[in-house]
């Protein structure tokens, strides 16, 4: 039986395992088979960097070998995956035996197994301090990098090592010195007029190598322009880089490093505490992360998990979780280890985004701009708590370059309210029986030929009277990031449209309650709610309006840039090529899309349509573009929690527009932090800054229109 067939069927028997009803044959049998496996996509992930499952597959096999052990302790075998850290290490490169092994951590998948975690601390250390100890914890975000320990010696970098099995790793030193934020000599002794400390004799610091996203899109970009293969993720993309035995191929990849704690540490002192360690290291000159924070009860740290679960794609670098970790060493060490993890700390899992599933058809859609869309049909995957049956698949180009196949078993991802999207084939998992892909020639909504234009990834349905483009439009017409009508989704934009209430955008204002109320499942309130949002949409201001236009390549970003330069879009509509394209940031490509939808006479009805309706088509006040000593000139601001109205794009956009910055953290250039429903972290930091003005949303919108909160 191959490794995919196997995996299938271990997943399914280990759905829903009871092991107290196991007897010990059985369990002896099913241990066997989940060591097999487990080892067998351990190597996979950690030595070939080529796997074949999504880490949810893999933990959920991982635990039920765990379950097993823990009831039948003696079934426990030496080189069961349980009893090590990670794969061994590539023969290539020189082995490295690490002075104290680095361990795993064992996970915590929700808040109650947090919290579990913490009360068998507080038992573990009442012995000792007390049964009404509190230890004080430590949390920082898990990157999901590479982890990897640098000695210094006197100050200087000497050996970079990857963690191998915890107990050896591989010595990497050759392309790890050429990892920029890695610092190949900290300072020997204190400077005058700062408060760097001392480095050690000796001293082993260990952190994470990891790729910055927007590094990985570039990276992956050249490799395709080079013909090579791109990266899967960035994770896999650091560890490739990592194990390169050519130095200067490690040199061009842009890795990054957050140091994150210490191993031994000889002839000199380190602080006592994990969150005093990460402030030495920061002053010792090694990049730790901000996002690093110390409590004092196991509340607060759940809430910081919780947070962070919502919060998790805000960072440039992926990250799958926050450690927690008793705050004090002596109560690590009273603590201990167990196995190959220490008893003093945990990874709290996010919810798992990514799975592996079978392909099984693409379909196409035609978009708003009458863009055709593959999209994979999938056989259903829960993915983060969300059934996923069908997922993006970009374009042609998209679907050819990664040999995408109906039939393949697929990684898919789904990340935060992105819509989920095929990564690629897992190709060892291939029987013969997959199909190649072809774009069709022809719409499948309205049967016309399609186009693919230069320079244009897409094909596109060229025919003015398509249904489905004007489908897509409605619905785009009424999303939030457009004119927010709040109950017009996809679903009532292809009723609407169907039953020829609406057939082009300004129908929408001359909607009858009688009308919607004899279309099924409405009921008179809902009635009530859509016209009433459809009403309140007259007031939105003209960049989105022009946004919820649907003008191929006019984003928020170029309505927002043409709206400074025309007051009313009747001014826009006649505007040239060439005046278009003087504008900055607006370029041909732009200018021509927009020009040719104006000049489309059923488009200027359409305008004159909405404005009879008394839908905004001027500039609002407000929109108009600031000078450098608009009323937050100089002035930065940090966002945190949910506003009344704004969402935290449109609080950026209004305090950007009014001369000031917005940044993520609070510091001490930090001058006002917004703080709306569920603040987090950020409002409490606010609080301890005697500088720093908290605002509401009203106080904020006064500050920005007047100069007075």
């Amino acid at each position: 039986m191959n490794l995919t067939d196997a995996t299938d069927q271990l997943l399914e028997r280990t759905g829903d395992l009871d092991v107290d009803a196991l007897d010990k044959e059985d369990a002896a049998d099913l241990a066997e088979e989940l060591r097999t496996v487990v080892a067998a996509h351990a190597r996979r992930y950690y030595v070939r960097d080529a796997p074949v499952i999504a880490d949810a597959e893999y933990d959920r096999l991982f635990r039920a070998l765990e379950r097993i052990e823990r009831q039948f302790p003696d079934l426990t075998t030496p080189d069961s995956p349980t009893q090590r850290v990670g794969g061994d290490p590539l023969d290539e490169f020189e082995k490295w035996r690490h002075p104290e092994p680095l361990l795993s951590l064992d996970n915590a998948f929700d808040a109650d197994e947090l919290v579990a975690w913490h009360e068998r601390c507080r038992r573990g250390l009442a012995g000792r301090y007390g049964d009404d100890v509190q230890p004080d914890l430590a949390a920082e975000l898990k990157i999901d990098g590479v982890a990897v320990a640098l000695t210094y010696e006197e100050g200087v970098l000497s050996t970079v090592a990857t963690r191998g099995n915890g107990t050896v790793g591989e010595n990497i030193t050759p392309g790890g010195r050429t990892i920029r934020p890695i610092p190949l000599r900290l300072p020997a002794r204190s400077r005058d007029g700062d408060d760097t400390p001392d480095a050690p004799d000796r001293l082993e610091v260990r952190g994470e190598v990891f790729i910055r996203k927007s590094d990985f899109e570039v990276l992956n970009e050249r490799l395709r322009e080079s013909s090579e293969k791109p990266f899967a993720n960035p994770r896999n993309a650091a560890a490739g880089s990592l194990r390169q035995l050519d130095p200067s191929i490690t040199a061009e990849r842009p890795l990054s490093f957050f140091a994150y704690g210490v191993g031994p540490v000889s002839g000199g002192d380190a602080p006592d505490e994990q969150h005093a360690v990460m402030e030495w290291l920061r002053r010792l000159g090694l990049p730790v992360n901000e996002h690093s924070e110390r409590f004092e009860s196991i509340d607060e740290a759940v809430s910081f998990c919780k947070a962070w679960t919502e919060r998790r794609d805000e960072p440039d670098y992926e990250i799958d979780g926050v450690v927690v970790k008793i705050d004090d060493f002596e109560q690590q060490r009273e603590l201990g280890a167990v196995a190959n993890a220490p008893r003093w700390a945990v990874s709290f899992k996010f919810p798992a985004r990514t799975a592996t599933t079978v392909l099984q058809d693409i379909e196409v859609n035609v978009g708003r701009t009458g863009a055709i869309k593959p999209e994979a049909v999938l056989e259903p995957v829960e993915i983060g708590g969300v059934t996923v049956s069908q997922a993006t698949l970009h374009n042609e180009d998209y679907v050819r370059e990664r040999d995408i196949r109906i039939g393949d078993r697929v990684r898919v991802k789904r990340a935060g309210d992105v819509i989920p999207q095929v990564v690629g084939p897992v190709e060892d998992a291939r029987t013969g029986d997959e199909a190649p892909w072809t774009m069709p020639e022809r719409c499948p909504a309205c049967n016309s030929e399609l186009k693919r234009l230069p320079d244009e990834a897409d094909w596109f349905c060229m025919a003015n009277d398509c249904p489905a483009q004007f489908i897509r439009l409605l619905e785009h017409y009424g999303s939030r990031s457009a004119m927010d009508i709040e109950g017009l989704g996809e679903k009532l934009a292809v009723v609407l449209a169907e039953e020829n209430l609406v057939r082009k955008l300004s129908d929408l204002y001359h909607l009858d309650k009688d009308d919607l109320l004899e279309l099924d499942r409405f009921a008179e309130k809902r009635a009530d709610n859509l016209l009433a949002a459809i009403d309140a949409s007259r007031e939105r201001p003209l960049s989105r309006l022009l946004f919820a236009l649907g003008i191929r390549h006019v984003g928020r970003t170029v309505a927002e840039d043409l709206v400074e330069h025309y007051e009313t879009l009747e001014n826009l509509q006649d505007a040239s090529e060439d005046e278009l394209e003087a504008i900055e940031g607006i370029g041909p490509v732009i200018a021509e899309s927009v020009a040719d939808w104006f000049a489309v006479e059923d488009n200027r009805e359409l305008v004159r349509a909405l404005r009879e309706a008394s839908v905004n088509t001027r500039r609002l006040k407000r929109e108009a573009p600031f000078s450098e000593n608009g009323p937050a000139a100089g002035q930065t601001f940090v966002l945190t929690g949910a506003l009344p109205t704004w969402t935290r794009a449109e609080a950026t956009e209004r305090i950007e527009r009014a001369g000031g910055n917005v940044t993520s953290s609070v510091s001490g250039n930090t001058d006002y932090v917004v703080a709306g429903e569920n603040p987090g972290s950020k409002y409490d930091e606010a609080q301890e800054r005697d500088h720093v003005d908290i605002l509401d949303e009203e106080r904020l919108r006064a500050l920005i229109e007047n100069g007075v909160a």
